[in-house]
């Protein structure tokens, strides 16, 4: 049953639903969880008139959503509670037009395009905080394209179905039955590997050309902190980004936003796209940044949606994206061994031996996480000690099923070809090779400054972050970097949130001195 409070929330986002709504409903009478299916959506349809339930017998759990009658062309074999809950008021949301999460015009041309049958499965988990995102921009490529069709599959609830595909991490990607896609993903990226594998005859239209006064590459905390700056100075602004939120979205619980004691990167990531929307700034979302060029000091961006935009001021605040190992058999084995979410992929490993790379904080919270759910744990740390806060070492020491071993460099993910079973490392003091027997491999080791396109234009360090100064400056004229992606120490949402600030406040001023067009 839902609370009170949560049903009042869904009856004022359903208050302005202008068609008929059916959850249609095919459940076997015995299906251990018909009831609660059917109490959720129940409770659900009872918060508009627009909305109603059906029930029919069925083989298994599954119901469809119809749209004054209609197929939708998406299909949930799962109980939407947990995390997509959201997914499934979204889905009767962006069906009515309504949600800020449907994508501009241009990019709908993009989806709309697509002229082969499309059959996606998602494979998800309720605890999964990256499979709504992905859900959700599957649903809309179904929802605006009759040729795509979509079923969102609980592998808790569809354990023969997943185990037959052998899928160990969500969410878990299959178009017209061939793995697309593991782990989290934006709507542009999905799209892109749809395009892909099926083609499209998508042509771009005449190229776009707009002229702001700033531009903020990324939607992370760092970039809708700088585009809301910016704004209240009476700039135009837009912000260019696959999503916004960015990394965010991936956190489970933020308990160190000050002022604010508790909140879910999935809840921020709505709040900071609820604060874009106070100003007139042009979001524009769903896209890459392709390429940058500075013409007589002027900043031109090149979009993937054959897009120009210009502006004499350019904020790059573009995020890390998480290291990879880069040995024998980590890519091969990427969902199947290989994960990087533990909050996501951990119930897979219930019972099983798994290995967590990396001895920082984000290792240790790993291990932390995983030894309430796996039999084994072995962290392995490249260093000669761990590099965790104290703390962490000290829960990791109280862990029976936790080890440790330092001074330890992986050298490849070994596996029969369907899933991992081995994982080899070089103990850097004795050069001998060891072997652990592994179910699966976690890696923690870090961040990567996502800088790539920018790197011919401003400074980097060794490592890619972008070099700044004290007022987030970079070596060229009117390009500021905010956040992860440059060098400023200590990465965290408080710290972007004010480094994106301190950025627009650098714009503001050097527009006043006249320096942002020199040379």
């Amino acid at each position: 049953m839902l609370e009170q409070q949560i049903k009042n929330q869904v009856i004022d986002l359903f208050k302005s639903l202008k068609n008929q709504y059916t959850f249609q409903v095919q459940v076997s009478s015995t299906h251990k969880s018909k009831q609660e299916l059917i109490s959720l959506l129940k409770d659900v349809a009872s918060c508009s008139d627009q909305v109603k339930l059906e029930v029919t017998e069925g083989d298994a759990l599954s119901f469809e959503i119809l749209k004054n009658g209609e197929s939708t062309n998406v299909i949930f074999k799962a109980v939407p509670n947990g995390h997509e809950f959201t997914s499934l008021l979204l889905a009767v949301l962006n069906l009515d037009g309504i949600g800020k999460n449907l994508p501009d015009e241009i990019f709908s041309q993009r989806i709309k395009a697509i002229s082969t049958k499309v059959e996606l499965k998602s494979f998800i988990s309720l605890s999964c905080t990256n499979c709504p995102d992905v859900v959700q921009a599957l649903n809309i490529m179904a929802f605006l394209n009759p040729n795509i069709s979509h079923e969102i599959i609980d592998g808790a609830i569809n354990v023969e179905e997943a185990e037959r595909l052998n899928v160990q991490a969500v969410p878990t990607i299959y178009a017209n039955d061939k793995q697309l896609h593991v782990g989290r993903s934006s709507l542009g990226e999905l799209l892109s590997k749809i395009e892909e594998q099926t083609g499209s005859a998508f042509k771009p239209s005449e190229e776009q050309k707009k002229e702001y006064d700033v531009i903020i590459a990324g939607g992370g905390p760092a970039g809708v902190s700088a585009a809301v700056y910016s704004a209240r100075k009476g700039f135009s602004v837009a912000i260019v980004a696959e999503k916004i939120g960015g990394q965010v979205t991936e956190t489970v619980s933020i308990e160190n936003m000050i002022s604010v004691p508790k909140t879910s990167g999935t809840e921020l990531s709505g709040n900071l796209m609820k604060h874009l929307n106070d100003y007139p700034i042009d979001i524009l979302d769903n896209r890459v940044i392709e390429k940058l060029e500075v013409v007589d000091g002027v900043k031109n961006i090149k979009t993937s949606l054959n897009e120009t935009l210009s502006a004499p001021a350019l904020i790059i605040a573009t995020g890390a994206s998480w290291r990879k190992l880069n040995v024998q058999g980590e890519s091969d084995y990427i969902g199947s061994g290989v994960a990087f979410c533990t909050h996501c992929d951990g119930p897979f490993y219930k019972g099983k031996k798994v290995v967590v790379v990396g001895g920082g904080n984000s290792g240790l919270e790993a291990a932390i996480d995983l030894s309430a759910i796996a039999s084994e744990v072995h962290v392995l740390e490249f260093m000669d000690e761990l590099k965790g806060d104290q703390v962490l070492q000290d829960k990791i020491k109280e862990l029976p099923n936790v080890s440790v071993t330092t001074n330890a460099q992986t050298t490849s993910i070994d596996g029969d070809g369907k899933k991992v079973n081995a994982l080899k490392y070089k103990d850097r003091s004795s050069n001998k090779e060891e072997v652990l027997s592994t179910d699966g491999v976690f890696v923690q080791i870090g961040l990567n400054a996502n800088s790539k396109v920018f790197a011919d234009t401003v400074k980097t360090n060794k490592i890619g972050e972008i070099e700044i100064d004290s007022h987030c400056r970079t070596n060229q004229a009117g390009i500021y970097a905010a956040g992860d992606v440059s060098i400023v120490p200590y990465k965290q949402i408080v710290i972007a949130m004010g480094e994106g600030s301190k950025a627009a406040l650098s714009a503001f001023d050097d527009k006043i001195k006249g320096l942002l067009l020199a040379n």
